[in-house]
């Protein structure tokens, strides 16, 4: 078998023999002579006007086949007798440290406070009938958090941290499709992710562990300056060491850690809107082509950044084909999310366009918080925030929205284009209630974007309000080897709510290694 790197054009990648045709030119040999070919890495390269498809291809000579992958070394054992820990949260932070406990032989009981994923899909289909939010199951908490229904993503730089190729490997043993461990920016879907999600839950239990939904972490059990369970709003309490994956969006966790005197600090943050384009114009801007994408090239994406007054301005979790979604997770906020479908199929493109916010920032902005020096204040900051956003949208689910174009000349927007928003958007002049701190420097990131790529500036995109939950405003601190609590034995905060990851992959890395942790200190 030899390795060999491809660059083809988009049609031509689409070819297994014409891709078979070039390995064998590549390798000076025979057509005849290759038994099978392999694709192990797949990029598409749009950087110039002719876009080509970047390809890592696996070259077989006779008697050789690709060894098929049955994931036999990611197996899971009977735990029902062995120690156990609670895990907070079903997200992928929980999950996969679930997974992990099992895997080193501790008995994991996870708890959720929203619904399982199924019935999950439900509820979130009535927001959008309603316009109602079920304050425990939304599209942030319940099974899979915030990931579940946010687009399904994996693409992740945070590979130091950990075994990217394992957490994408057992999204496969579970079901996802394997073309996620070839693709460099790969994506399952959030059609797929809830019998992915279903699957894992089911090998947990099957395990031996236990799972209990609809039911919140109410405080943790603290004797002697140690963790040692939790009681839960069923009037419940579990014992045993406490993994803490409670997600960006739980505030109340934050609330009762602060009122216990646990130690938390504030850290930056990132805010804004969702952008939503048609998804031809993206695919005519991005591929350099009138004609837009064609039959062999994937729903374009895109990432910007730039510098604007010493800030970040960027783009924020891209959903190339995809939906903006209600984010809300309590009344009177309005907060809105994007997701794709596995197909990316719509006719549009969203992402969040977003500003960097930190703590010492807030004094700047016209939003008042009662403590700007509390561990808390970014947080009271952002809720704030989504309540101007309720009341821009006329204190419903609607959104406040204005064309891009209209936005940057600070004038209101007379009428808006279609969107994928399905509850409705409400035009508004977000200039005139978003803090300065935020349009100011959004205007001058919307030009930058424009110079970068000539197009991007149209009346045809809008902006939706609010994007305000790309990460925790709060950091839980831990030692960085035991994954412990500073000040806390027995408390293992990890992935988006500790404020140590920033999506679906270095969430689930992040929860495999505290579990590690909390096993090597539980099994001595």
């Amino acid at each position: 078998m030899q390795q060999i790197q491809l660059r083809l054009s988009p049609e031509e990648a689409s070819s297994d023999a014409i891709i078979r045709k070039y390995a064998a030119r590549h390798l000076r040999m025979s057509i005849d002579e290759i038994s099978s070919i392999q694709i192990r890495r797949r990029s598409v390269d749009a950087r110039q006007r002719n876009i080509f498809i970047n390809l890592g291809v696996d070259v077989y000579g006779p008697g050789e086949k690709p060894q098929e992958d049955d994931f036999s070394d990611l197996v899971y054992g009977d735990v029902s007798s062995a120690p156990e820990a609670v895990v907070v949260g079903a997200g992928p932070c929980g999950l996969f440290a679930a997974l992990r406990l099992v895997e080193l032989g501790v008995r994991p009981i996870v708890v959720e406070r929203g619904e399982e994923v199924m019935s999950r899909r439900r509820t979130l289909s009535q927001i959008h009938k309603t316009g109602l939010v079920d304050a425990e199951s939304n599209y942030s908490y319940g099974e899979g958090g915030a990931g579940a229904f946010s687009d399904g993503k994996l693409y992740t730089r945070s590979k130091k941290r950990g075994s990217v190729e394992k957490v994408l490997r057992l999204f496969c043993k579970y079901g996802a499709d394997p073309k996620i461990l070839i693709d460099a920016h790969p994506h399952i879907g959030t059609d797929k992710l809830p019998k992915i999600i279903k699957q894992i839950r089911e090998q947990i239990i099957s395990s031996g562990g236990e799972v209990h939904f609809n039911t919140r972490m109410d405080r943790l059990l603290i004797e002697h300056g140690r963790v040692c369970g939790i009681e839960t709003s069923t009037g419940k309490c579990l014992h045993g060491p406490v993994l803490l994956a409670t997600g960006h969006s739980a505030r109340d966790v934050y609330e009762h850690l602060h009122a216990e005197s646990v130690l938390l600090e504030a850290k930056p943050i990132a805010v804004g809107v969702r952008l939503e384009h048609p998804q031809s114009l993206i695919d005519q801007i991005r591929y350099h082509n009138p004609m837009g994408r064609g039959q062999y090239l994937p729903p374009a994406e895109y990432v910007y950044k730039a510098q604007v007054e010493g800030r970040g301005v960027y783009s924020f979790c891209m959903c190339p084909g995809g939906f903006v979604v209600p984010a809300s997770t309590a009344p009177e906020q309005t907060v809105v999310n994007g997701m794709s479908p596995a197909n990316r199929g719509s006719k549009w493109a969203n992402s969040g366009m977003v500003v960097e916010l930190h703590p010492q920032d807030i004094a700047r902005t016209d939003i008042a918080v009662d403590d700007p020096h509390s561990p808390l204040a970014l947080m009271h900051w952002c809720e704030h925030f989504e309540r101007k956003s309720y009341e821009a949208a006329e204190r419903s689910l609607r959104a406040p929205a204005q064309r891009l174009t209209d936005f940057v000349a600070s004038r209101p927007s007379s009428s808006l284009p279609s969107t994928s928003y399905n509850i409705g958007l409400t035009s508004s002049n977000l200039c005139e209630w978003m803090p300065d701190y935020i349009t100011t420097r959004l205007r001058e990131g919307f030009r930058a974007f424009d110079r970068m790529t000539p197009g991007f500036m149209t009346e045809e995109a809008q902006l939706i309000g609010v994007e305000s939950r790309t990460s925790a405003p709060v950091r839980i601190p831990r030692d960085t080897e035991s994954y412990q609590h500073l000040t806390l034995e027995g408390l293992y905060p990890a992935g988006e709510g500790a404020g140590y990851a920033g999506g679906i992959v270095s969430a689930a890395i992040d929860g495999e290694n505290a579990a590690t942790a909390l096993a090597a200190t539980l099994l001595g």
